[in-house]
C-alpha cells in the first residue's frame, strides 16, 4: 500500500510533466513563428532588392581614409525613396566614380594632394559583387597629379582629370579589373583672367565622345576644351588640340553630349552659363550655337554651377547651381540643339555638386555636399519638370552618384 506522501509526490510529478510539455509546445510554436517571420522578412528584403522598381546607386563622398566613404543605396524608382544597403572604405575622398560596362568593377579618384608620401592623388579599383553590389578593393595607384576630380572609362582604359595638377592621365586595365600605373600623362597649358581660379590650368572633366573616336577634357583654368585620341592606352593630343575655346574667364567645368551625337552642352562655373555646341564628329571640334544663363534674373549671390546631364531621350538638359542651390531645366530643340528655359527646382539642400538620372528616366538624384543629404525628384517626361519626392538620405559630404 502506497503511503499518502508517495501518492502526493506522484501527482506532483505528473502535473509538472504536463506543465513542461505544454510549455515546450508553446516554446516550439513561438520559435517556429519567429523563424517563419525572419524568413518572411528575408524574402521581403530580397523581393525589394530584386523588384523591377528598385535600382542600386553608388555615392562617392569627401570622407576620411579610415571611414566609410563610398555608399550603396537602393532607390525605388516609383517613389524616389532611398534605403541604405552598405558603406565601404574607399580610401580618402573617393569623390567621382565610374562603373565599367560589365558592372564587375568600380573605379574612383581619391581627391587628395598626397599619396604614399608623394604629391598627387590616387585612383582606386574595386571588384563588385554582382548579387549584393558590395565592393572590395583590388588596388590603388597614383593619379599622377593633385586633386583628381573626374574619372571615365574608355574600353580597357581609365581616364582621369587632375584638377591641381592641370593634367590628364590614362591607365590601362588588367584582365581582372586591377588598374596599372599610368600609360600617359599630358600637361595642359593656359590661364584665364580670374586670378584666384585661373592662375594655372585646372583639368576638371574627362570623357570619351560619341563612338569613342575622341576623348575630351574640360579645363576651367585655361577656358578650353582639349581634344585627344586614344592610341591603345595612351592619350595623344588631337589636331587641333583645342576642341573649343570658351569665353575668357567663364571657367568651363563639365560637358555632356546629346544622345544624337550632334550636340553637346558645356557648363561654365565662373560665369554661370550653359553653352549649346554643335559637334563635328569628323574633326573632334565644337562650334557654339547658343549661351544661356543658369540663374534666374536678379540673383546676385555666389553661384558656381557644377554638373550637366542630358536626358536619355534627348529632350531635356539639366544643370546644378551651387549657391542658388537649384537644378536648372532646359528643353532641347532636337532639330537645332538650342535650349529653352523650363524651370529652376530647389535641390532641398546646400551646394549641389553632382546629380544623376536613374536608368528608367523617372527619378533625378542630387548630392547636396554641404547639407550632407541626397534628395530625389520625379521627372515629368512630358515637360522635363522636377517635383521633389520628399525622400532623402543623410550622407556625409556626398559628391557623385553612379547607378549600377
Amino acid at each position: 500500500m502506497k503511503s499518502k506522501h508517495n501518492h502526493t509526490r506522484s501527482s506532483f510529478l505528473k502535473t509538472a510533466a504536463t506543465v513542461l510539455a505544454v510549455f515546450s509546445m508553446a516554446f516550439t510554436a513561438c520559435s517556429s513563428s519567429d523563424t517563419e517571420q525572419a524568413d518572411a522578412d528575408t524574402v521581403l528584403s530580397e523581393n525589394e532588392t530584386d523588384s523591377t522598381t528598385t535600382s542600386m546607386v553608388y555615392i562617392g563622398t569627401y570622407a576620411a581614409a579610415d571611414s566609410s566613404s563610398i555608399f550603396l543605396y537602393h532607390i525605388d524608382t516609383e517613389t524616389g525613396e532611398l534605403k541604405k544597403a552598405n558603406g565601404f572604405q574607399g580610401g580618402e575622398s573617393p569623390s567621382y566614380l565610374a562603373l565599367d560596362p560589365s558592372g564587375n568593377y568600380l573605379y574612383a579618384v581619391n581627391e587628395m594632394q598626397e599619396f604614399e608620401g608623394r604629391q598627387g592623388g590616387a585612383v582606386s579599383a574595386f571588384s563588385v559583387n554582382q548579387k549584393t553590389g558590395d565592393i572590395s578593393l583590388l588596388n590603388r595607384v597614383s593619379s599622377r597629379g593633385g586633386s583628381p576630380c573626374h574619372i571615365a572609362i574608355d574600353g580597357n582604359t581609365v581616364l582621369v582629370a587632375n584638377y591641381m595638377g592641370g593634367n590628364v592621365a590614362s591607365f590601362p586595365l588588367q584582365e581582372k579589373g586591377k588598374i596599372n600605373e599610368a600609360a600617359s600623362l599630358v600637361q595642359h597649358s593656359g590661364t584665364g583672367p580670374n586670378p584666384e581660379r585661373q592662375e594655372a590650368p585646372h583639368a576638371h572633366f574627362i570623357s570619351p565622345g560619341p563612338e569613342n573616336r575622341f576623348v575630351f577634357s574640360v579645363d576651367l583654368g585655361a577656358d578650353r576644351v582639349f581634344g585627344y585620341r586614344l592610341d591603345e592606352n595612351s592619350l595623344v593630343p588631337n589636331s587641333p588640340a583645342v576642341a573649343f575655346a570658351s569665353k575668357a574667364g567663364s571657367g568651363p567645368r563639365h560637358l555632356a553630349f546629346h544622345p544624337s551625337g550632334s550636340y553637346a552642352y558645356l557648363l561654365h562655373e565662373l560665369n554661370s552659363t550653359m553653352v549649346a555646341l554643335a559637334y563635328n564628329g569628323e574633326e573632334g571640334t565644337f562650334t557654339e550655337i547658343q549661351s544661356l544663363p543658369t540663374l534666374p534674373e536678379g540673383f546676385s549671390g555666389n553661384n558656381q554651377p557644377a554638373a550637366v546631364k542630358v536626358s536619355a531621350d534627348g529632350k531635356y538638359v539639366y544643370g546644378s547651381n551651387r549657391g542658388h542651390n537649384s537644378i536648372v531645366v532646359y528643353s532641347v530643340d532636337e532639330n537645332t540643339g538650342k535650349l529653352t528655359f523650363v524651370q529652376h527646382a530647389s535641390t532641398g539642400g546646400d551646394w549641389p555638386r553632382d546629380f544623376t538620372i536613374d536608368p528608367t528616366g523617372k527619378v533625378l538624384l542630387v548630392a547636396n555636399e554641404r547639407s550632407n543629404n541626397v534628395t530625389t525628384f520625379m521627372i515629368d517626361n512630358a515637360t522635363g519638370k522636377l517635383t521633389a519626392t520628399g525622400h532623402e538620405a543623410q550622407v556625409h559630404k556626398p559628391v557623385n552618384l553612379v547607378f549600377r
